[in-house]
């Protein structure tokens, strides 16, 4: 009798496993159209990086391979698309969470064709300062508010514990259109480039009114929505739907009931100091973006001057990136997020970053830079581990601001990257250096991702502590 209840059993347990099984595969095949959307933009916009150095060069200072204007120009509109995105992302997030998130997503995908558009036309020195506004306007606009929109999307239909491991996906997928991008434009010339790259961003514009489903404020809690929770609901007790109601209290909106359709700022403040997890969420993504931002604003002009790289060796460190990424996200995320966490994984990436960005730094030939490209397999873990941690902290209609918030603390990293190490990178490639080390800049923007890395181990820790007092305080009562 007892072999025939256990035998019983096991084929329950198994029955309700595969069954969990094909409701994920369900749900991210639910998301192809997104999925399919994220890598048409991302394949027109990557396309261009490795041709656009060269085009600013011979625009501003034909004939050179150093430039301070150049690099000016490249710092000052990284600094005003940052601005702008600072403000608009949050703004957007939040209305995406009242009105839908593909009506919103029409925007980014539609603004980032014109750019393109103008030097697929012609690329003389009127047309690339034509440019140069127009792609402002578009970063603005395109900055950090498409990835926001896509991580709030899939947050509608992934409930919490496979939350990672989809956003992992989406950023896997992200890395196959930067992959692909670049492997395109190694092989095209340089007029083809902006040609292809701007019918790429009108195909995927189009394909986004035309397939996505609309998604936008879930009904239902997380629980409900989740096939994973609803199972392991349905099998519990009483006690269990009593806890049930306690996480449902956790999940509640932490913001007030909008009347308008713009959120204040200190509405975000309250949202973002809500939790230890959010705010040190929001403090890890700021040095780290300004690390990170900082490295994009000095790398390509620092390679050029340090080892001659031109766009077929900018296009070859690029691809390496870009296959390390994706590596990373489609098969090494998946695979570790539910074993690991992403607290650990945050950690992890976190140190692969550091490396990652002092290689650079302190490259001593032509082939170092490539090699630090492949710790990107690490830093790649950084992002999606911390916006999973924020999508697990705020309710199901606050996804698209909290995403935003993040979003634009990464745009803030943003204006004050260029800031800070535009002049920095120019002084440190001009004549006039104070000393001879062309990647000081580069080595700087390494020490602010090791603060991010010192900060995610405190609150681990802090948290860490936090859970063995309460532990101790409940075994006490």
């Amino acid at each position: 009798m007892n072999a025939c209840v256990s035998v019983y059993f096991i084929s329950s347990a198994r029955g309700e496993v595969s069954q969990l099984r094909a409701s994920a595969m369900k749900d991210f095949a639910g998301l192809g159209h997104l999925f399919v959307v994220s890598f048409l933009f991302y394949f027109s916009s990557f396309m261009v990086i490795p041709a656009i150095t060269d085009v600013t060069m011979e625009a501003v200072c034909p004939g050179r391979d150093e430039c301070s204007v150049a690099i000016y120009l490249s710092g000052f509109q990284n600094a005003v698309t940052g601005l702008g995105a600072l403000v608009v992302t949050p703004v957007v997030g939040n209305l995406s969470d009242r009105y839908g998130r593909k009506a919103l997503m029409t925007l980014p995908v539609t603004v980032a064709i014109l750019p393109l558009f103008i030097l697929a036309c012609n690329r003389s020195d009127v047309y690339f300062y034509v440019y140069y506004v127009a792609n402002i306007v578009a970063g603005i606009f395109c900055g950090g508010t498409m990835h926001c929109l896509c991580l709030a999307y899939v947050a509608d239909h992934v409930g919490p514990r496979r939350r990672a491991a989809a956003f992992g996906l989406l950023s896997g997928v992200s890395a196959a259109g930067f992959v692909s991008g670049t492997l395109t434009a190694r092989f095209l010339a340089t007029s083809s480039t902006f040609k292809v790259a701007a019918a790429v961003a009108m195909v995927a514009a189009l394909y986004l009114r035309v397939f996505l489903p609309e998604s936008g404020v879930v009904s239902c809690s997380d629980e409900a929505c989740d096939p994973l929770l609803q199972a392991s609901s349905c099998t519990s007790s009483t006690s269990s739907s009593a806890s049930s109601s306690d996480s449902d209290e956790d999940l509640s909106p932490r913001l007030p009931p909008q009347k308008g359709g713009l959120p204040s700022l200190s509405n975000m403040f309250a949202l973002l100091t809500g939790s230890l997890a959010l705010s040190g969420a929001a403090t890890i993504t700021f040095f780290y973006s300004l690390g990170e931002h900082g490295l994009q604003t000095a790398l390509m002009f620092y390679l050029k001057a340090q080892f001659g790289y031109s766009k077929d060796e900018f296009a070859n460190l690029l691809l390496i990136a870009g296959f390390a990424g994706m590596l990373s996200q489609l098969i090494v995320m998946p695979i570790l997020a539910p074993i690991l966490g992403e607290e650990i994984l945050l950690i992890v990436g976190l140190l692969g970053g550091c490396t990652h960005v002092f290689l650079y730094g302190i490259a001593w030939s032509y082939w170092v830079p490539y090699f630090s490209a492949a710790f990107i397999i690490l830093s790649a873990f950084v992002y999606p581990s911390i916006r999973t941690n924020v999508s697990k902290n705020v309710a199901s209609n606050e996804q698209g601001i909290a995403q935003g918030c993040i979003s634009g603390i990464s745009s803030l990293a943003s204006i004050l990257g260029p800031l800070i190490f535009t002049p920095l990178t120019a002084w440190f490639l001009s004549e006039t250096e104070p000393f001879n080390f062309k990647g000081f800049s580069i080595l700087c923007a390494g020490f602010c991702t090791l603060v991010a890395f010192i900060i995610s181990m405190r609150i681990r820790g802090a948290q860490s502590s936090a859970c063995k007092k309460s532990t101790v305080q409940h075994e006490q009562a």
